[in-house]
């Protein structure tokens, strides 16, 4: 008897360790403080909810989706992909190989140019084209060449070779010279317009916690045509910019989370809970906000997870 309970006992253990090793996941961590708030996310939810465990691996989008790809679980999840912004791989891996899994619940982004409230209305800046004024581009130069400054993106975005190609097509390389940075110092870069009563024109987008640190304001531009966004990007051709025109506002976007498919089979709840969150730009926003304030991303999540209990339960499927 005493034998039977000893091989019951170590059944158990042994069915709650496969549970515990198959319930885990490693979680893609690329740099924009959005993907970085949604990854603690899921993680908080997958080790206080489901009991698993969960790891960030940093990534950029390239490395993020091969790993994917390879099934082999060094990272499971891209937990903010934006379409179309990152189509090249997901034709790539959710539409031709079939490896990477694409969540049907996406949030909206919008993706523009901006300047500060202050400046616009001062100056009279409301569309993209009053960048062209050389009255305008004048109070936009910060260091004498003759030229303001835009922000584009950073370097290796998707959405900064568009920007730059948008610069030429709306007539603005005359006036504006295309800057790409860090985002970190697109952040500082505002600020310090607005400090100095200066002009400064930057890619913006949301959701994204700039919205809740300045009164910025969206520059107006031609409505978005198909016709007239024909956007290559160099991972497609060489001579993406020469072939490329842009001469109207991106479509919004779609951002949704990805996941490799061999996750279904390794960590079915986890990819279950993977295929049911639904996130909305404002909450993605705070989240980013309280993080560029200095909050730890992992304190951020646990606090939104415990007031959101419902909500995560609806994810669940609770």
């Amino acid at each position: 008897m005493k034998l039977k309970l000893m091989g019951t006992a170590l059944a158990g253990f042994m069915a709650t360790a496969s549970l515990s090793h198959a319930e885990s996941v490693n979680i893609g961590a690329p740099a924009w403080t959005g993907a970085q708030a949604i990854a603690h996310l899921i993680a908080e939810v997958v080790e206080t909810r489901i009991g698993g465990e969960a790891n960030l691996v940093p990534g950029n989008n390239a490395s993020i989706f091969q790993a994917m790809d390879q099934g082999k679980g060094d990272i499971d999840v891209h937990p903010d992909v934006w379409l179309p912004n990152q189509e090249s791989f997901t034709k790539k891996y959710v539409d031709e190989a079939g490896t990477v899994v694409l969540s049907d619940k996406p949030y909206e982004g919008k993706q523009s140019f901006c300047v500060s409230k202050a400046f616009s209305e001062a100056n009279n800046v409301t569309s993209i084209f009053d960048l062209a004024r050389p009255e305008v581009a004048e109070k936009m130069d910060s260091d004498g060449n003759g030229k303001g400054e835009i922000w584009i993106g950073a370097p290796g975005w998707a959405s900064a070779n568009v920007n730059e190609i948008k610069v030429r097509d709306y007539g603005l390389m005359p006036f504006m010279e295309p800057i790409r940075a860090d985002q970190a110092v697109m952040t500082a870069t505002v600020g310090d317009s607005i400090k100095k009563d200066m002009g400064y024109a930057f890619y913006c987008y949301s959701p994204h916690a700039i919205w809740f640190q300045y009164d910025i304001v969206r520059l107006e531009e031609p409505a978005f045509d198909p016709e007239k966004y024909i956007a290559i990007q160099p991972s497609d051709d060489p001579d993406w910019f020469e072939k490329s025109s842009v001469m109207t506002e991106d479509a919004l976007k779609k951002v949704q989370i990805a996941y490799s498919k061999s996750l279904i089979d390794r960590s079915p709840a986890i990819a279950d809970l993977l295929a049911n969150i639904q996130l909305d730009g404002e909450t993605v926003s705070d989240f980013a906000f309280q993080i560029e304030g200095g909050k730890d991303p992992a304190d951020v999540a646990k606090e939104w997870v415990a007031a959101n209990s419902d909500r995560v339960d609806g994810w669940l499927g609770l």
